[in-house]
């Protein structure tokens, strides 16, 4: 029987976290006593693990800044969460999706630049705690775009490379699948523009749920 695993990202392709990720890093550079970052940079880095995105995002900062913006950034998103203001929605169409999916044999797996808590927290939320078989963040694995991730998620679920697909937002994403030798469809709701997904080795790029429905069924 053939296995087939569709591993999805997180923000930006299954729930939507952009002003909780922008408001949590604008604190943690003026805790670290960096100029705020432009929001629209901020968008475009989420995908990244939390210290190469602070790097990406503060170049010319020492190492210690740039580990303080890190430390102060968990501890805003933390803040945010407990306080009851953080809002993590799905897209429209996501969680449907999921269901048809695993209705029809999809193992379905998360690869993510999230920490494991904020990852269970987001699922906890939205009623997905119990939908993947396997999930993995940036805080058991290299940054995307290294494969790590998804390598792993084929080897909990004995999935092979060809009957595996990344579904993600960013061309960290598509990167990964590329090196994993798995293929890539990108999704246009997220922080990349669509000609990147389809640059960085997308095989298609879906605009709403039932598309991207279409494009696994197909593939």
């Amino acid at each position: 029987m053939t296995i087939r695993l569709a591993v999805f990202d997180c923000d930006g392709t299954l729930s939507d976290g952009q002003s909780g990720v922008c408001e949590a890093m604008e604190t943690a550079f003026a805790d670290a006593g960096l100029p705020s970052p432009d929001r629209k940079h901020v968008r475009r880095i989420v995908g990244l693990s939390l210290p190469q995105a602070i790097r990406h995002l503060a170049p010319g900062a020492d190492a210690d800044q740039q580990m303080a913006a890190v430390d102060a950034y968990k501890s805003a998103f933390r803040r945010s969460r407990e306080e009851g203001r953080l809002h993590e929605p799905l897209f429209d169409g996501m969680a449907d999706l999921l269901h048809r999916l695993q209705a029809a044999g999809w193992l379905l797996g998360v690869a993510t630049g999230k920490s494991d808590r904020g990852l269970a927290a987001t699922l906890a939320a939205n009623g997905l705690t119990d939908m993947f078989v396997t999930t993995h963040t940036a805080d058991r694995h290299p940054s995307k775009p290294h494969p790590a991730m998804l390598e792993a998620a084929m080897a909990d679920t004995g999935s092979d490379a060809a009957n595996t697909v990344m579904i993600g937002d960013t061309v960290y994403d598509m990167q990964m699948a590329s090196a994993a030798g798995t293929r890539a469809v990108g999704v246009d709701w997220g922080y990349h523009e669509r000609g990147e997904l389809i640059e960085a080795g997308a095989s298609g790029v879906a605009e709403d749920a039932a598309q991207l429905e279409a494009m696994l069924d197909g593939g």
